[in-house]
């Protein structure tokens, strides 16, 4: 679904101009950007320097109080002043500047749901959901979104809620997020139907949320998971993109340096719902990340669906049936919707014992080739699917 996606050195004997081009970047964003509002991510530290004391030294030349510091990524967000963004551009240790900005997510309402019999079986209308029965019991899925209903019965108290960035609201008044996390893992509606679910909220009510709160979120994910019981691996799915960020590309390279899997919603195309390339979103955009289009029933590609060389697979993503806050269900469309079942597939199969690394390239040469209609010139034709097809 749509939601919402260096270096300075002082020269001995240099030019003034060569000095400025040298400068750290500042990126502006446009009609997304918020005034004011900026995101600073740091050089990486030396061994014998932590990045932690790079952000206090900034942040302390600038006289600023940081809204949010990123301690595993090494950067921070904060108001700036003009003349602030530009001392900080000066300082050797900033590696870039980024506007904040706002990102969203959106669904569509649908009446007619379907299953995910799709995922284990090489034909269309199929009713069964056949799947190994360890079901991802071992792994950890974080969901990057609205927040979880962890109160639903389908989530078997599996679920927890573990981090909120949006004005101390610990609850999913969205019910986004509780859609994905029941696709990734519950019980009725869910792939992996026994890992382990953390919700860390970065969107509110409307679906809105800010790229420093992404940043943030997924510098919780490197801080969480390695005090987690997690012994067969942590997945990440982020249903969330429409806006282009280096610091998000930087946060989710790092999410899959650690060793996760992690996976990021295509987009649902621009203001007008008309599909785009999906290269000018974020996380989308990453290439070390996968990105996931959305099909319908009938193996179409979702008309919403953003396209491109950097989509990695397609997944259901039309009228899915799954949890909601409140102890019900609904039934939504969208690549959000896709992504959770490719972050599920993933947590079934590193259940199972695949690693992380290389899975989404793993999951590409198992899924159906060429059965897709509609797809687009230049993106790939790959159909998700767990391994027991039939």
């Amino acid at each position: 679904m749509r939601l919402s996606t260096i270096s300075l050195s002082f020269l001995a004997a240099g030019s003034a101009t060569a000095s400025v081009e040298k400068r750290a970047p500042l990126i502006s964003r446009d009609e997304s950007g918020i005034e004011g509002k900026y995101i600073v991510m740091m050089k990486p530290a030396s061994a014998s320097e932590i990045s932690t004391a790079r952000v206090k030294s900034a942040v302390k030349a600038v006289d600023v109080k940081p809204d949010m510091v990123f301690d595993n990524l090494g950067g921070f967000s904060a108001s700036l002043s003009a003349r602030d963004v530009e001392d900080l551009r000066n300082n050797p240790n900033v590696a870039y500047i980024e506007q904040d900005s706002v990102a969203r997510i959106s669904a569509v309402q649908k009446q007619a749901p379907w299953g995910l019999a799709r995922l284990s079986s090489k034909t269309t209308g199929a009713t069964r959901y056949t799947f190994d029965a360890s079901a991802g019991q071992g792994t950890c899925a974080y969901v990057l979104d609205t927040g979880i209903d962890t109160t639903h019965p389908d989530f078997e108290g599996r679920a927890e809620f573990i981090a909120t960035y949006v004005d101390d609201i610990w609850v999913d008044d969205h019910g986004h997020g509780t859609h994905c996390a029941g696709t990734i893992g519950s019980k009725t509606y869910g792939v992996a139907k026994k890992t382990k679910l953390f919700g860390i909220k970065l969107f509110n009510s409307t679906g809105e949320g800010v790229a420093s709160s992404i940043i943030a979120g997924m510098d919780m994910v490197l801080r969480d998971a390695p005090k987690r019981d997690c012994p067969k691996g942590v997945v990440i799915s982020m249903s969330f993109g429409e806006i282009p960020s280096q610091g998000i590309n930087d946060a989710a390279r790092a999410l899959v340096n650690a060793g996760f899997f992690a996976a990021a919603a295509a987009g649902n195309g621009d203001e007008k719902g008309r599909p785009v390339d999906a290269s000018s979103n974020s996380p989308a955009m990453e290439p070390s990340i996968c990105t996931i289009g959305a099909t319908t029933k009938d193996d179409t590609v979702a008309t919403f669906s953003n396209f491109g060389k950097v989509v990695d697979l397609y997944a259901p993503g039309v009228a899915v049936l799954s949890t909601w806050p409140g102890g019900i269900t609904r039934s939504i469309s969208g690549t959000s919707m896709a992504t959770p079942h490719v972050a599920g597939v993933a947590a079934y199969f590193l259940g199972l014992g695949k690693s992380a690394a290389g899975l989404c390239e793993y999951l590409q040469s198992i899924a159906l080739k060429d059965v897709i209609k509609g797809v687009p010139q230049g993106t790939k034709n790959l159909l998700l699917q767990n391994g027991q097809g039939k």
